[in-house]
């Protein structure tokens, strides 16, 4: 862990989004320093799956020796920033570091999308750093070493990373030029960069998505926080910058990284945007012990001329159980195609469960489309479900929240074998 220097001490921070998650975690490294938080979020009564208001966030970040400003702030309305900008110059005599941390995400192609879905996040991620930093900025111009840190990834044009989530692109990308036009425009004045997390980071967001197994593959949300510290102790003339936790912390000498792991030793799961071939993620996840899922000589790819898919559901079939029903949900249609091309489902929806060729029952909740050979690599754990969704291997129609229990299945699958 990057250790505290106090160097924020009496510093303000206003960080939207800070209720709960990346946000939160920034907010309390800073006020182990001393610094004062403004906590801009919608958050202020308790949800019943995201844990964390403006208000127990308060409590935690003045607990760790910070003040705190709480502030009830959709950053699409223009006037509660203004408030909330306001309310901070007065209590705290101005605005030194902003963290345009809110964002919405939507992972569904161009024709699942709702408009009121698009307008949610080109409001929130696009137009809401884009505000939030415009009403801050009079005040940032008058700070000794002032920031602004968007938590954006770098802009990369790969159609890949567009293809199956147009909408949610374009707005997080949208917060990336943010970031590559402000910081042009206030160079010497203002360092204005962008912080993306180089693996999946567990939030009681992903919780909710994915489920704890899912969360296990994950890093801390401590490592965006200690990476946004080192960047806010550089002076204004680091700017324009699109960092990746992980090298931040490299530079800074950090060589333990198992310390922000979830669950040490497990392969951990890339973040979008960031170009790599799935297949050398998986090598280097098994050069460092990783496991995978899901090993077995007969769904392997070596066994592909002798029925890999048959032999693959086979397995499947037996761990169906009402327990996995009850905690799954879901009716789920793979459409193969290549060598063993064919229609199969997966219904964990109804009675004990059931597998096999040909359509589902029911209608489907999630339709999976791949190539059969991807499709016995993922069985085979060759190839992890999300990494084939962000490279194009993986198309998925219907509810993702089903999705991405898919994997927390396929993690049933080993003490089987």
């Amino acid at each position: 862990m990057l250790p505290n220097t106090g160097k924020l001490a009496g510093v303000t921070l206003f960080i939207t989004g800070a209720s709960r998650g990346i946000g939160k975690a920034i907010a309390l490294k800073a006020a182990k320093d001393g610094a004062n938080v403004v906590i801009a979020a919608k958050t202020s009564q308790a949800h019943p799956k995201l844990p964390g208001t403006i208000y127990t966030a308060a409590e935690e970040i003045e607990a760790a020796g910070g003040r705190a400003l709480p502030c009830i702030v959709d950053v699409r309305d223009e006037k509660q920033i203004g408030d909330a900008v306001e309310q901070a110059v007065q209590k705290f005599g101005g605005i030194d570091i902003l963290v345009n941390n809110a964002s919405a995400i939507n992972l569904t192609g161009t024709l699942e999308t709702t408009m009121k879905k698009v307008d949610l996040m080109l409001g929130i991620n696009l137009r809401g750093t884009y505000l939030t930093s415009k009403m801050c900025i009079p005040y940032l111009l008058k700070s000794k070493n002032p920031h602004i840190l968007n938590l954006s990834p770098p802009l990369n044009l790969n159609p890949l990373w567009f293809k199956n989530h147009t909408a949610y692109t374009m707005a997080k990308y949208g917060m990336s030029m943010c970031v590559l036009g402000m910081a042009e425009e206030f160079r010497g004045s203002i360092a204005v960069n962008a912080l993306w997390p180089k693996t999946a980071i567990q939030t009681a967001a992903m919780d909710m998505l994915g489920g704890s197994d899912v969360g296990k593959q994950c890093r801390k949300v401590e490592i965006v926080a200690d990476a946004a510290y080192s960047i806010f102790s550089k002076p204004t003339s680091y700017t324009g910058n699109f960092d990746i936790d992980e090298d931040v912390l490299m530079k800074d000498g950090i060589k333990d990284f198992d310390v922000y792991a979830v669950a040490p030793g497990q392969p951990l799961l890339p973040d979008f945007f960031l170009d790599e071939e799935p297949e050398a993620l998986v090598k280097k996840m098994k050069d460092q012990g990783a496991t995978p899922t899901f090993q077995s000589g007969k769904a392997s790819t070596e066994s592909a001329g002798i029925g890999p898919i048959v032999e693959t559901f086979k397995i499947i079939k037996g761990i169906l159980s009402p327990d996995v029903v009850k905690t799954t949900q879901g009716v789920y249609k793979f459409d193969l195609s290549g060598e063993h091309a064919g229609v199969w489902y997966i219904d964990l929806k109804n009675d004990a469960g059931s597998a096999g060729s040909g359509e589902p029952p029911v209608k489907p909740d999630v339709v999976m489309t791949m190539d059969s050979s991807d499709f016995v690599k993922m069985f085979a754990g060759n190839l992890k479900p999300t990494m084939a969704f962000m490279s194009g291997k993986l198309k998925i129609k219907g509810d993702m929240t089903l999705a991405i229990k898919m994997e927390r299945m396929m993690s049933l699958m080993k003490p089987k074998l």
